[in-house]
């Protein structure tokens, strides 16, 4: 298959661009709901926030699962001199924060810095959020406590990458949205839109219960090992989609992703094998829903994760997208 095939990038860059931190996966939900309502039977949204679409089939039941939600930061305090201090929502380092600039869900944009001759490393509580407010009431009239905001991030591209806020995991749901609208299958697809994955894979884990699907593919973003002094025989950029070998959260049968790496060889997809020792994503605690679902997983490599500038390759969210497309429009792994 073509590895230069040209996608409409604009709808991957309103999803990248839409407010959603884990819980407030909403605006995120409406873009994929618009996508999506002429090409499949259901669309629901459960308890958990988690968007439902159902493609029905007659064969076993398939659960594709990529997450909505986006690292954050939640205001904690207001001091009287209107400047907020936070606490993280999701996998945010300290020392990436410094000088970030945060948006709100309206709009109010504020400056991250830390407390004069302070240390960071282990003392969030000494980083501040700069709204521009003079006092602690016109800091309220803008921002409340409780309030989330995320990174911003402008989505930029060229002829061999994208860059943007949130490609964690809104490449994932691109992925999907583009295969939904292009794929006939005989099996059952439930595309599990998850909500709150980022503090702990809890949307994945209500659907999965719900759903009990037959097989489990879950997409989502992995570590790019190829920048300057980092070991560089790992998962890299522009070299293919990633099947998920092991994470911290699953180790991922052979017979899965066996099944995976023969199908992407036999049409000829450009593809890597992932194992990290940190970090997880919605495989693990859908594995181990109710007696166990059989899981497997597609990764993106993505540089400087969480960061609010990551960085994807073309040429990866192409193989993703024929992959998928492959593995839900042959026989299963466990079908002669």
């Amino acid at each position: 298959m073509s590895m230069n095939r040209d996608f409409d990038y604009s709808l991957l860059a309103k999803l990248t661009q839409a407010f959603g931190p884990s819980g407030n996966e909403q605006q995120v939900a409406e873009i994929i709901t618009d996508n999506v309502k002429d090409y499949v039977e259901s669309i629901v949204t459960d308890t958990m926030g988690n968007l439902i679409v159902r493609k029905k089939g007659n064969e076993q039941k398939i659960m594709i699962v990529c997450h909505m939600d986006e690292v954050g930061i939640i205001v904690t305090h207001i001091n009287k001199n209107g400047f907020l201090y936070y606490a993280t929502v999701g996998g945010l380092k300290n020392t990436d924060m410094i000088s970030k600039r945060v948006i709100f869900s309206n709009g109010t944009v504020g400056i991250i810095h830390k407390e004069k001759d302070e240390t960071i490393d282990k003392k969030p509580e000494k980083l501040y959020i700069d709204i521009g407010a003079a006092n602690e009431q016109e800091a309220k009239e803008l921002v409340r406590v409780g309030d989330m905001a995320v990174i911003s991030g402008d989505f930029l591209e060229n002829d061999s990458v994208i860059i943007s806020k949130a490609l964690d995991d809104r490449i994932g749901c691109f992925i999907a949205l583009e295969v939904i609208r292009t794929v006939t299958s005989p099996y059952d697809l439930y595309f599990v839109f998850s909500a709150q994955e980022e503090v702990g894979a809890r949307g994945a884990k209500t659907a999965a219960y719900a759903i009990e699907a037959d097989l489990a593919i879950i997409i989502d973003t992995t570590f790019s090992y190829d920048t300057p002094k980092v070991q560089n025989n790992r998962v890299s950029l522009n070299n293919g989609v990633a099947i998920k070998v092991m994470d911290k959260s699953i180790v991922v049968s052979p017979a899965i992703k066996n099944w995976m790496a023969k199908i992407a060889a036999a049409s000829d997809i450009p593809h890597q094998w992932e194992i990290i020792t940190a970090g997880g994503t919605d495989s693990g605690p859908i594995h181990l829903t109710k007696g166990g679902i059989p899981t497997g997983g597609l990764a993106i490599p993505v540089r400087y994760l969480h960061s609010g500038n990551e960085i994807v390759g073309k040429k990866d969210i192409t193989a993703g997208i024929d992959l998928l497309t492959a593995l839900i429009t042959t026989h299963l792994y466990f079908e002669s």
